[in-house]
């Protein structure tokens, strides 16, 4: 199962658009936040696809802060990261995820990209389509959930069409 990682999109549906057209082969598709607009529209787009959507600072919609997403058997805890205090560290949002029971762990917010396994817990953060920060490209996440058991997280850069 491919499932694509997006967040903080802010508004960019052009940049939300590309990704998810460049990954026309996800099952499931997770915004973290910070984009409502543009993944409503997406969501009209693609009805055929699962999608997830968890609230931002920055959405004004009354959105759930945090989901548990079901694929492949794992459970996955998908947050914007802001009530969790991602800034400071990763500690709380490893231990709520690990309280949940996933084995998985999904932020964004601070608009830098990340992967790294954690006390047991796979975590990422997809970086921001709309604007990432220390000079880095637009990021896309996406997790491959083999039936085997094998999960991979990898980092994409995002280039122009």
């Amino acid at each position: 199962m491919k499932i694509l990682v997006v967040a903080d999109t802010h508004k960019n549906f052009a940049a939300l658009d590309l990704c998810v057209k460049k990954n026309p082969d996800a099952d499931m598709i997770i915004h973290l936040g910070d984009g409502e607009h543009e993944f409503d529209d997406i969501r009209m787009m693609y009805p055929q696809k699962a999608m997830i959507y968890v609230g931002g600072n920055c959405d004004f919609g009354t959105h759930k802060e945090t989901h548990i997403a079901q694929a492949e058997g794992y459970k996955i805890f998908c947050c914007h990261g802001h009530t969790l205090d991602v800034h400071n560290g990763l500690d709380y949002l490893v231990a709520t995820a690990k309280k949940n029971n996933c084995k998985i762990a999904l932020y964004g917010h601070t608009h830098l990209y990340k992967t790294e396994l954690i006390d047991g817990v796979f975590v990422m953060n997809p970086g921001s389509l709309d604007s990432p920060r220390n000079h880095n490209k637009p990021t896309f996440g996406i997790i491959d959930l083999s039936p085997d058991g094998k999960i991979k997280m990898n980092i994409i850069a995002m280039e122009a069409k």
